[in-house]
C-alpha cells in the first residue's frame, strides 16, 4: 500500500512485459459505500494487472470485485496476509486466516460475481497457530470454492506484538511448507511470497516445483535488476530492458501527467531504484529528490539525472 499505485506499475510494465503487476490493496467499502471508483484507475498498458481487494462481507466484495472486473482488471485478488492495525481493526486482512470459512464464502460470492480469476493471498498463520496444521485446512477451504490460484507470503503474521513493518521481516520465513503445500495440492497454482530480492532466488523457487514468485519490495526498491530481465530469464521471451530505455519511456507519460494538472515527483519517486547498484545511483537519486517537487519541474530534470549516469557510465568504459 503506498507504493505500487498506476504510475509505479507503468513503469515496471516497461521493464517487463510478461510480469504480473499488481494494485495497492484497495478495501471493498472504499469502492462499494465510499464510492471512490478511482482507486480502479489505471492504463491500458499494465495489463496484465491484478486489483486486491480488502474486505470481509461475502457481499460486499463481490460488489467491488464485479466494479474491478468492469473497470478490466485481469485477476481479482483478495489479501488475507496484510498485518496492518487497520485491518485487524476492520475485520480483514490476516486476521481472516483464523476464519478460514468465512474466506471460503468471500471467494465464492466473489467467483459469482465475476469470470476473471479470483485468487487469494495469505499467510502460513497469525499469532499462536500452527501453520503444518492451519494452512493446509485453509487452502482446502479455499480450493473447494473453486479458487485455483493463491499467493503465499511465506511467514506468520504476529498480530500482537510486532508492528506492520516487524511482520515482514522478523517472523521466520518457512519456504520448505509453502512447497509442502504444493505436494499435498498439485493442482492448485502456488506462488510463493517473501525475502526474495533476485532473481536468481526465485529461478530456484520455481525449479523446486512451485508455479510462481511473487517478489514485493525488491521488485520496487530494485526494480532495474529484478524486472528488467524477467522477460529473458523467468518467459524465455525477448531481450532485457535497461533502466535506460525505460526511463526515456516515461518521458511521454510524465508529459501526459504534467499536463493533466500532477505533479512530477509523483512519477519519480517510483523511480528512484531504477540504478541501484550501480554507479551514479546516488546522484540519480539526489537529482530528483531534491527537484522533482519544484515548482515547475518537468521531464528535463529526469533527463539530467540520466545524463549524470550516462557521463559516468562512459567514464568507466573509457578507462
Amino acid at each position: 500500500m503506498d507504493w505500487t499505485d498506476r504510475h509505479c506499475r507503468y513503469l515496471h510494465r516497461l521493464l517487463s512485459r510478461n510480469a504480473l503487476l499488481y494494485t495497492e490493496m484497495v478495501t471493498s467499502p472504499a469502492l462499494v459505500r465510499g464510492g471512490a471508483l478511482h482507486l480502479l484507475d489505471h492504463d491500458v498498458s499494465e495489463h496484465p494487472v491484478a486489483l486486491q481487494l480488502g474486505g470481509s462481507d461475502p457481499v460486499e466484495l463481490a460488489k467491488a470485485a464485479k466494479l474491478g472486473a468492469d473497470a478490466g482488471y485481469d485477476e481479482i485478488n483478495l489479501n488475507v496476509g496484510c498485518p496492518s492495525d487497520r485491518v485487524q481493526s476492520g475485520c480483514f486482512g490476516a486476521v481472516l486466516m483464523e476464519r478460514p470459512a468465512l474466506v471460503a464464502e468471500c471467494v465464492a460470492e466473489m467467483r459469482a460475481a465475476v469470470d476473471v480469476d479470483v485468487t487469494v493471498k495469505c499467510r502460513i498463520g497469525v499469532d499462536e497457530q500452527n501453520p503444518e496444521e492451519v494452512l493446509p485446512e485453509f487452502l482446502a477451504q479455499v480450493i473447494a470454492t473453486g479458487c485455483t490460484r493463491v499467493q503465499i507470503h511465506a511467514r506468520k503474521a504476529w498480530l500482537k506484538g510486532l508492528s506492520p513493518k516487524e511482520n515482514r521481516d522478523i517472523p521466520p520465513l518457512d519456504y520448505p511448507l509453502v512447497q509442502q503445500m504444493k505436494q499435498y495440492f498439485p493442482n492448485l497454482h502456488i506462488s510463493i511470497n517473501g525475502g526474495i530480492t533476485s532473481l536468481d532466488q526465485a529461478v530456484a523457487l520455481l525449479d523446486s516445483g512451485l508455479d510462481g514468485v511473487m517478489i514485493g519490495r525488491a521488485a520496487y526498491h530494485q526494480a532495474g535488476d529484478i524486472l528488467s530481465t524477467a522477460d529473458r530469464r523467468i518467459y524465455g521471451q525477448g531481450e532485457d530492458t535497461t533502466a535506460e530505455d525505460a526511463v526515456r519511456a516515461m518521458l511521454p507519460y510524465i508529459e501526459a501527467h504534467l499536463s493533466a494538472g500532477g505533479r512530477l515527483n509523483q512519477i519519480t519517486r517510483h523511480m528512484m531504484g531504477l540504478f541501484t547498484g550501480r554507479p551514479g545511483a546516488r546522484i540519480w537519486r539526489r537529482i530528483l529528490s531534491e527537484g522533482a517537487s519544484k515548482p515547475g519541474a518537468g521531464p528535463e530534470l529526469v533527463l539530467e539525472a540520466l545524463a549524470s549516469i550516462e557521463t559516468l557510465a562512459a567514464a568507466q568504459e573509457a578507462l
